[in-house]
């Protein structure tokens, strides 16, 4: 093959590799789960009454009523009972959504970097991009964005200019600036979101406030 040519399969390969890492990832915490899944027996919790208390003469007024007050607290324990075991069954079920639903954040923390990495290897190589470097190095990152957004990761849109947000930005540092004092004058690193919730914060430079003189 000349050199600079680009084999595609390999980077399908690549990506079918990522895929499958994450489908065993989440297979893992899927048996991980159905381990400590939620063994509640109600009936456990609930207790017999005695012979004694099962043999009522139903002549004796006392003795019925008696007998019909401890019928009155074992309904009431039978209908607490299963309101805590409803209640318990919907926050297993929660928890486990959640647990499968976040499995593979770790994974996709720890792909962050290398994202980053190959996207300023990225800006170096668009100098030629009619090159066949640059054409296979655009063909694997479509297929990490692609592989991104399957996982539900989506980068968080930041521009110059934006006020800042603490709950998507951490400011690694303030500069001089024209702009508005606390706004965002320079992007140093992106941050994306996992399903609706902060995966990596935006880091960003902000603003410094103004002194007097240059107030004047």
């Amino acid at each position: 093959m000349p050199q600079g040519a680009v084999d595609g399969g390999e980077g399908v390969s690549y990506n079918d590799d990522m895929h499958e890492q994450v489908k065993q990832e989440e297979q893992k915490v899927a048996e991980e789960q159905e381990q400590k899944s939620c063994d509640f027996d109600p009936a456990a919790t609930q207790q017999e009454p005695s012979e004694e208390q099962r043999d009522v003469d139903h002549t004796d007024p006392a003795e019925v009523q008696e007998a019909t007050d401890e019928l009155g607290k074992w309904r009431d324990l039978a209908m607490r009972t299963a309101a805590e075991y409803d209640n318990y069954r919907k926050r297993c079920v929660k928890e486990r959504d959640e647990f499968t639903r976040y499995a593979t954040r770790g994974l996709l923390e720890e792909l962050l970097p290398i994202v980053d990495n190959f996207e300023m290897g990225m800006q170096m190589a668009e100098a030629e991009k009619g090159s066949m470097i640059y054409v296979g190095m655009e063909m694997v990152r479509k297929q990490l964005v692609d592989f991104m957004a399957a996982q539900g990761v989506e980068k968080i849109e930041t521009r110059v200019g934006d006020a800042f947000d603490h709950n998507i930005h951490e400011a690694i540092q303030s500069e001089p600036s024209e702009q508005e004092e606390g706004s965002i004058t320079r992007i140093v690193r992106p941050g994306y979101r996992l399903k609706g919730k902060l995966l990596r914060a935006v880091n960003v430079v902000t603003a410094a406030p103004r002194t007097e003189q240059e107030q004047k």
